[in-house]
């Protein structure tokens, strides 16, 4: 006579071991998290002490040097960045530099130093650049609370994510303010209007998206493979 062997009854996870495993899987999702913020914030430390302060000393030690501004006429100065009406960027910033023996910053690469590569919060590459121009209307504060376009040297960056445009505003002003402070997104530099208390917010945030210089003009904000919008800013220089 043969036996029956009972079939083994099939055993699932319990509740207690269905927690303990969401639970594991919220810690390590809450990790890489803090750790992208980490990693992020540290970039923009560094963009912001060794690229752009770098070129603000770099500036700064011309003036000293050549005792005009970047650009300007040696025979007839005026005070204003690029004499010929033209921003200085690339090359010729890079040239304008080393001619007076001045120490450029680290910037994307040997005779790439007026640039700097690095990752938005998706993950895609995004580049800065620095150029310096002279603009005629940038906001400065007047007599009885109002405002006034003046004459301003500047530091135009460009490729900016409103992530890092936040950072760099709050290790510059103290405070992210897109219209007030040194540095303020271009548009917003010259509003003469009566300032409000509420402080003005960046005209992008990291939800809008592109993908790639053809699509420029048509943001995809539900990409996920896209690049971060960047902005545009003017850092005031002091003289």
């Amino acid at each position: 006579m043969t036996r029956s062997v009972p079939a083994r009854r099939a055993r699932g996870f319990t509740l207690i071991e269905m927690s303990v495993v969401l639970v594991v899987i919220a810690i390590v999702i809450g990790a890489v998290t803090v750790g992208r913020d980490v990693y992020r914030g540290a970039v923009a430390e560094r963009i912001s002490s060794e690229f752009v302060q770098g070129w603000m000393l770099a500036y700064e030690h011309y003036v000293e040097r050549v005792g005009v501004v970047p650009g300007d006429s040696l025979t007839d100065p005026n005070g204003r960045v690029a004499h010929g009406g033209d921003p200085l960027c690339g090359d010729a910033l890079r040239d304008a530099m080393l001619t007076r023996g001045i120490a450029l910053p680290q910037g994307r690469s040997e005779g790439l130093e007026t640039r700097y590569v690095y990752q938005d919060s998706r993950g895609n590459p995004q580049e800065i650049e620095v150029c310096f121009m002279s603009v005629a209307d940038w906001a400065d504060a007047a007599a009885g609370g109002s405002y006034i376009a003046r004459p301003r040297n500047v530091m135009r960056l460009t490729g900016l994510t409103p992530e890092l445009a936040g950072m760099l505003d709050v290790r510059i002003d103290g405070r992210t303010d897109a219209r007030f402070g040194r540095l303020r997104e271009i548009g917003a530099h010259a509003d003469t209007s009566s300032p409000t208390a509420a402080a003005s917010l960046w005209s992008s945030d990291e939800t809008l998206t592109w993908d790639g210089p053809d699509d420029d003009d048509d943001p995809d904000a539900n990409s996920g493979d896209a690049q971060v919008v960047p902005l545009q800013a003017y850092l005031r220089m002091s003289r």
